[in-house]
């Protein structure tokens, strides 16, 4: 009974943090397209007009600048994505471990239920037999 307390527990709270999880997983992805959204506007401006952010002017040590941070934000975008494709597959394994959980729990059910049943028929058929005996003791004397 204490296992199947301490599984339900476990069930629970596995189900509550998949749910966090996604919704965490959910507001990353947004974000992250907002910021790519950003991202790629403001790179087509800077890299079009060679204009340095800081003194609006245009400047080619600058641009090179900006092509330098453009390439840095590039590449932790990229790292961002990464990290979020390893997020969503961890959030995968967990759902998929949650569902073996769940079908766990559904099978210790059913077999509880069972030998409930079982029980219940043997102590049946126990009474039965102790009635007939007491019967055919009552026939012997």
């Amino acid at each position: 009974m204490a296992a199947k307390e301490e599984l339900q527990k476990n069930l629970t709270e596995t189900q509550q943090r998949v749910a966090e999880l996604e919704l965490q997983f959910n507001d990353l992805e947004k974000e992250n397209a907002e910021v790519q959204k950003n991202l790629k506007d403001c790179l087509v401006l800077l890299v079009a007009e060679k204009i340095d952010p800081v003194l609006g002017e245009r400047v080619g040590e600058a641009a090179q600048q900006n092509e330098d941070q453009r390439k840095e934000v590039m590449s932790v975008s990229a790292d961002l994505l990464n990290e979020l494709k390893a997020f969503g597959d961890i959030a995968s394994k967990q759902r998929t471990r949650l569902e073996e959980i769940q079908t766990t729990m559904t099978d210790l059910t059913k077999a509880r239920e069972l030998m409930l049943q079982e029980r219940e028929n043997f102590s049946l058929e126990a009474a039965e037999m102790e009635k007939a005996l007491s019967e055919a003791e009552a026939l012997l004397l």
